[in-house]
């Protein structure tokens, strides 16, 4: 099977992003890695893309982000930690009905078994 690259995740990249801040706060690289994990190396994703979708998500409130104290004894830059709002949630269960009709509607045309 080809790797999922961004043009076919286009329109439900915000639902994945949420998706995984469902499971708790990250920061954007941590995003990336659980989205590779759940999608067992099948998505392409990057960060180009990523960071326009979590600017998106916080400025519709449906993500609140703040700055790391320190880097932790790390190096390199303070990471931005983003979380999931009640907003959030609520498109996450929206995002999530969203695509179960989707795949219910094109497997019924595609003849998938349901």
């Amino acid at each position: 099977m080809e790797a999922i690259n961004g043009d076919k995740l286009r329109g439900h990249l915000e639902t994945l992003v949420l998706s995984t801040l469902e499971r708790g706060e990250a920061h954007g690289l941590e995003i990336l890695r659980r989205l590779d994990d759940a999608g067992c190396g099948m998505l392409r994703l990057k960060e180009g893309s990523l960071y326009p979708a979590l600017y998106r998500l916080e400025g519709a409130g449906e993500v609140a982000a703040i700055w790391e104290a320190d880097t932790q004894g790390r190096r390199g830059a303070r990471r931005r930690i983003y979380r999931l709002t009640a907003k959030g949630k609520r498109k996450l269960h929206a995002g999530r009905a969203e695509w179960q009709q989707f795949v219910h509607v094109l497997g019924g045309i595609l003849g998938a078994p349901a």
